[in-house]
C-alpha cells in the first residue's frame, strides 16, 4: 500500500463543521480516473481534489464527486488553495497577496489569495459569467418536488437556467418562510434535473437571517451526487450574475460590487460566500467568488501501490 498525503477542509467557513467539505489528495498524478471515482465514493464528500502537478504559482488538479468529474469546483478550489499554502507549495514570501493559476484539463483560471489580518487565507477564484436561458419547464411540478406551492415563487423575477461550469436552475422564492418549508423529493428531483438538463437547483430569496448579507441560498444537487450543497462557489457566481442581470444589484463602471450570500443554515452547516464583481459599460468585466477554508483533518490515504494490488 502507498500512503498519500490527504487533508479534509470545510469551505466558506471560519469554523469546523460548517461550509462544504472537500478532501485534497496530494501527489495524485499517478491515480487513474477509475480510482479517483472510487476514492471519492469511499470518502463521500461533495468534492475530492486530486493534485496532479504544481509549482510555486500554478496548481494542476482534478475535481471528483461521487457521481462525476467536475470541470470546475468553487468550494473545492477554496480548500485546495488553502491546502497548498499550508503545505508550503504556495508561499506568502513576506507578501499579503498571492497570484496563482488553477489548471484543470485545458482550462486555466486565475486565483487571488489574500492574507487576512488573522493570517488566514481568503481565496478568490475567477469564474466566467454564465449565459442565461428562459426555462420552459413545469413549474407546478417543480413546486411539488420542493414541497412548496407555485405561488411561493417570486413572480417578479423569472426562473432561468444559467449555463457556465455547471447548469444551474435559478429559482427565486418569496422569503425565508418559503425556504424553511422546502423539503425536496430528491429521487424525483434528480429525475427532473436529468429530464431538463439541469445540474443544480439554486433557490434563493432576498430576505436574509444575518445582517450584512444580500441573499439567502439553498442549492439542491442530486444530479451531481449531492443532495443539498452547504456552500457552492459556481452556484453563487451564477446567482450574482442573475442579480446583476435583473438590476437587483448595481454599481457604476470602475467600482467593485460585493455580494455576500448565506447558505447551509437549514442543514446546520452555515456558510459565507463572497462574490466580487467589476463592471464595465453595464457588463460584468470580472467575476470572482471565494471565502475561507478550515482544516478539520490531516493525514494519509492508503492506496494500492502497483498494478498487482489494484482496487476492485
Amino acid at each position: 500500500m502507498l500512503a498519500v498525503p490527504f487533508g479534509l477542509y470545510d469551505a466558506f467557513t471560519d469554523n469546523a463543521f460548517g461550509g462544504s467539505q472537500a478532501g485534497v489528495v496530494s501527489d495524485a498524478a499517478w491515480i487513474d480516473s477509475n480510482t479517483r471515482l472510487k476514492i471519492a465514493r469511499e470518502l463521500g464528500f461533495p468534492a475530492t481534489c486530486f493534485v496532479t502537478d504544481h509549482n510555486d504559482h500554478s496548481i494542476t488538479a482534478r475535481f471528483q464527486s461521487t457521481e462525476k468529474e467536475y470541470s470546475m469546483c468553487g468550494h473545492g478550489t477554496i480548500c485546495l488553495m488553502t491546502r497548498m499554502i499550508e503545505m508550503g507549495i504556495l508561499d506568502w514570501q513576506g507578501r499579503d497577496r498571492i497570484e496563482a493559476q488553477l489548471r484543470i484539463n485545458s482550462s486555466i483560471s486565475p486565483v487571488e489569495i489574500f492574507k487576512r489580518e488573522d493570517g488566514r487565507a481568503l481565496v478568490m477564484l475567477d469564474i466566467n459569467p454564465p449565459s442565461f436561458h428562459n426555462s420552459r419547464l413545469d413549474t407546478e411540478l417543480l413546486a411539488k418536488l420542493l414541497s412548496i406551492r407555485s405561488d411561493d415563487f417570486d413572480n417578479s423575477l423569472p426562473i432561468e437556467s444559467a449555463h457556465g461550469d455547471f447548469i444551474h436552475l435559478i429559482v427565486p422564492v418569496n422569503g425565508l418562510h418559503v425556504m424553511g418549508r422546502i423539503e425536496p423529493d430528491f429521487p424525483n428531483l434528480k429525475k427532473f434535473c436529468f429530464d431538463n438538463a439541469i445540474e443544480t437547483v439554486a433557490v434563493f430569496c432576498k430576505e436574509v437571517k444575518q445582517s450584512g448579507y444580500n441573499i439567502h441560498v439553498r442549492d439542491f444537487c442530486p444530479a451531481v451526487g449531492v443532495a443539498e450543497s452547504a456552500a457552492a462557489g459556481t452556484t453563487n457566481a451564477a446567482l450574482t450574475s442573475y442579480l446583476i442581470r435583473h438590476n437587483l444589484m448595481r454599481k457604476d463602471a470602475g467600482e467593485q460590487l460585493i455580494i455576500l450570500a448565506e447558505q447551509g443554515l437549514e442543514i446546520n452547516r452555515p456558510s459565507s460566500i463572497r462574490s466580487v464583481v467589476s463592471m464595465n459599460a453595464g457588463m460584468i468585466e470580472r467575476l470572482q467568488v471565494g471565502g475561507v477554508a478550515t482544516k478539520v483533518f490531516d493525514g494519509k490515504l492508503y492506496l494500492p501501490a502497483s498494478k498487482h494490488d489494484k482496487i476492485t
